[in-house]
């Protein structure tokens, strides 16, 4: 099949761009990429798909994101909430303590067409559903196999509802990741999700890391997104949270640190020095009014940066 008649941008290396456009597909490759006109010339008897002057590029990438997220539009908050941890408390953990597997479902099939009515093709999720933990990734993905779009999927460990919810947490991240990351399959992985250093204590750290022992995947983690984050670990632990998750072994090249926002310079150093992303959230940011990430600094040392919701 060839798609063409549009502007063809291709985010290769080197850049290329065709103004009428085409790319070839041979089954679920892409052998080629140019001009349309010349494309249909080489290949009279391929059918051909036009685009009608729209923007043909590769599908974009979604590096985080909350799929439940999609049921607080429009929602308010009954109590006063004047900072992040308010925030956190008054609107978000409400909600995921609220969520059914049936809610799970529902929100994924939402956000999966939105996403895919936007050209996104791949996301992240960080998921949260305390009191319908069980199950609940292996949820969300069967819905993004129906509908045909990537995703990584993982669930936020903390310590916010109780030890028993938490080793429930830690269990579906550690069932879904064995089931998911084979190499049968390449749309759907899972990573280990934690929600965030200030949630977490060392004794859940312990478990986390032991239910990892022999498991090739990485963390997904919320990292200095309000100064409360920071705040908690120096009180704590004596050491600001990307050295803390970095003396757990958590940082690399397969791993996430969500946010970044109050992070300092050494911070930035480590999260280059072990190849771990950063995901930019400003749109988060903003509604959550914690600050914005520093992705000049971040740049500037070769991070590698990725944007999300």
């Amino acid at each position: 099949m060839i798609i063409g008649n549009g502007r063809l941008i291709t985010n290769c290396e080197d850049n290329l761009y065709f103004e009428n456009g085409a790319v070839r597909v041979v089954g679920e490759l892409i052998e080629e990429v140019g001009d349309f006109e010349d494309l249909k010339a080489r290949f009279p008897d391929d059918e051909v798909f036009d685009v009608g002057g729209r923007i043909i590029m590769p599908g974009m990438i979604n590096a985080h994101t909350h799929i439940y997220s999609s049921y607080a539009r429009g929602m308010g908050v009954s109590k006063p909430t004047r900072n992040f941890p308010e925030i956190l408390e008054n609107l978000w953990w409400a909600l995921d303590r609220s969520l059914t597997l049936e809610d799970c479902e529902l929100s994924a099939y939402t956000t999966y067409i939105e996403s895919i009515q936007n050209g996104v093709t791949t996301l992240f999720d960080h998921h949260a559903s305390p009191n319908a933990a069980k199950g609940s990734l292996f949820a969300l993905a069967e819905a993004a196999r129906e509908i045909g779009i990537r995703g990584s999927f993982s669930m936020e460990v903390s310590d916010r509802d109780g030890e028993k919810i938490t080793d429930a947490e830690i269990k579906e991240n550690v069932d879904f990741i064995k089931a998911m990351n084979t190499d049968e399959q390449d749309m759907i992985k899972g990573m280990f999700g934690m929600h965030a250093s200030f949630t977490i204590s060392d004794k859940t750290m312990e478990k986390i890391v032991k239910s990892m022992e022999g498991i090739d995947a990485g963390y997904h983690v919320h990292v200095g997104e309000g100064r409360e984050d920071q705040y908690d670990s120096l009180k704590k632990y004596d050491c600001r949270v990307v050295e803390r998750l970095l003396g757990w072994n958590m940082l690399g090249p397969k791993s996430i640190a969500v946010h970044a926002v109050h992070v300092n310079g050494r911070e930035l150093d480590i999260l280059a020095e072990t190849d771990t992303t950063v995901v930019h959230n400003p749109m988060s940011n903003m509604g959550n009014a914690v600050g914005a990430t520093p992705v000049i600094g971040m740049l500037s040392r070769g991070i590698r940066l990725g944007m999300g919701t």
